[in-house]
């Protein structure tokens, strides 16, 4: 196979037309990958993800980028579960959702079997390992077992699972395969993952050191983050950039120890020409070693005891150099690119106008909406439909008859939403869209992060004890609307009534 294409002819003579990438240059190395993407993973997943670690436990900026993704996509109140069962009518089925919602709300308080974590607790666990380590696994843990208190009214709980009890160098040729520790059928589909009993950092040398327990695929719910198809497990967020990482921290501590030594450097005293230097000698002739002058810095102080000849020097080493800020916030942007956020948020830099603001902003939530919709679809989903199964299953949840069965998983799932910079004109353009339908109040409601139901709730209770304490009056004034203008002046621009109170 060559590097060039015949692309059409010229006479009796072919045309040749070359890929530049792909011609052999000296000058140029031509880095290749011919590996399967499982292939590549056996051979430097368990580097990269001990790197990758290091780098949570000993690298601000590794620790401000996993920190940035995971809050915004899971966020401080995790992503939301809002079910929406229908009637055979096609109506959703509201005293059936408040009865999912209420079972689920028992559920959430001590959904792992620790009982160390909450619901939200889990989410942000799982996605920071999803991140950092490249895949995180769950295990699926339902009905009455001897061993096990749920501690909740649905006997269900997931065991969280570290990607080091997936061994990546358990693989087995045949029918069925095993892969990087997961066994998989003739079209590649996972139908077990075999994982270490113990963990393999804890596990103390023997015969049965590296016991595996054999875990149907229906029962792992497998976090990875994977780039080719056939892709079966997942690589760090932080791999395309740890060689960078590693540049800025190197730099920027020689640049700290060349600012502190600097710091350190007051001044030095030329002599001036060599005659200036009276060696004494012994009898021998020997240099006479004379005593050292010491000379105390202090502030507004004069030197008048030089001697002839002599002056004073100050050192300059030109440190903190001017050069590493702008050097650095390069670096940054091009660290930013690789690890999935905004350069703002990896360098607490917000200098910038309302709109570029507001475009890195709309930009950065497209990539964390992506990385949220495949969160949800890996480990939010099948944990809320398998806590549904396990529900019905024991009894806890009765369907009622009018339900139609294909819409009883059905939910809407809330993800972190984009924050206003300017609330005002958010806020604006929302009330437009609503009052010429082409929103609704529930869809406003909940890209605000929040539950219509839950809203409304707090919303009606919020007026009924306004109306208890006598604080609604029936008087109206007319009172002006005011909205910044372009020049940031508040004008009058119209009025409307609105109840004040008493």
């Amino acid at each position: 196979m060559t590097d060039q294409l015949v692309i059409r002819w010229r006479g009796d003579k072919p045309v040749k037309a070359y890929y530049e990438a792909g011609r052999r240059d000296p000058q140029r190395k031509q880095r290749k990958e011919t590996r399967t993407a499982d292939g590549a993973i056996i051979r430097a997943g368990t580097s990269i993800r001990e790197q990758a670690r290091h780098l949570d436990q000993n690298h601000d900026l590794a620790v401000g980028a996993l920190n940035v993704l995971v809050q915004n996509v899971v966020g401080p109140t995790g992503i939301g579960i809002d079910p929406v069962p229908r009637t055979v009518e096609g109506d959703i089925h509201d005293e059936f959702a408040e009865q999912i919602l209420r079972l689920h709300q028992d559920w959430i308080m001590r959904p792992e079997v620790t009982w160390q974590h909450d619901w939200v607790a889990v989410q942000r666990l799982a996605c920071r390992t999803w991140f950092r380590d490249g895949e995180a696994l769950a295990q699926h843990v339902a009905g009455n077992i001897a061993s096990l208190d749920h501690g909740t009214q649905v006997p269900y709980s997931i065991e969280l699972i570290e990607p080091d009890l997936l061994p990546l160098d358990h693989n087995k040729p045949g029918t069925p395969r095993i892969v990087a520790g997961i066994e998989v059928n003739g079209w590649n589909r996972p139908i077990a993952y075999h994982i270490y009993k113990e963990h393999p950092g804890d596990m103390i040398w023997g015969s049965s050191a590296f016991d595996t327990k054999r875990v149907t695929a229906d029962r792992i719910a497998h976090l990875k983050l994977v780039s080719r198809i056939g892709q079966l497990r997942g690589v760090s967020v932080l791999a395309p950039v740890m060689l960078r990482l590693d540049d800025i921290k190197d730099y920027e501590e020689s640049e700290r120890i060349a600012a502190k030594v600097a710091a350190s450097m007051a001044a030095y005293i030329k002599k001036g020409n060599p005659d200036h230097y009276d060696v004494a000698t012994d009898a021998d002739g020997n240099p006479i070693e004379g005593e050292a002058r010491n000379l105390r810095f202090r502030a507004g102080m004069v030197f008048d005891d030089l001697l002839p000849g002599e002056e004073i020097g100050t050192i300059d080493t030109k440190r903190p150099s001017s050069a590493l800020e702008p050097f650095r916030n390069g670096q940054l942007r091009a660290a930013a690119s690789g690890l999935r956020v905004t350069y703002s948020s990896l360098s607490n830099d917000y200098s910038g106008s309302y709109s570029s603001q507001r475009q890195e902003l709309v930009e950065g939530y497209g990539a964390y909406g992506i990385l949220a919709s495949e969160f949800m679809s890996m480990f939010v989903r099948p944990t809320y439909l398998r806590f549904l199964e396990t529900a019905i299953t024991a009894g806890q949840l009765v369907i009622p008859q009018n339900i139609d069965p294909l819409t009883i998983g059905d939910a809407l799932y809330l993800p972190p939403q984009m924050p206003w910079i300017d609330p005002i004109k958010e806020a604006k353009a929302w009330e437009i869209l609503d009052e010429n339908d082409y929103a609704s109040g529930q869809e406003i409601v909940r890209r605000r992060g929040q539950n219509p139901r839950d809203v409304l709730d707090q919303s009606k209770r919020w007026k009924e004890m306004r109306e208890k304490r006598g604080l609604i009056s029936d008087e109206q004034e007319q009172l002006p609307i005011f909205e910044d203008d372009k020049d940031g002046q508040e004008k009058a621009l119209q009025t409307e009534s609105i109840l004040v109170p008493n």
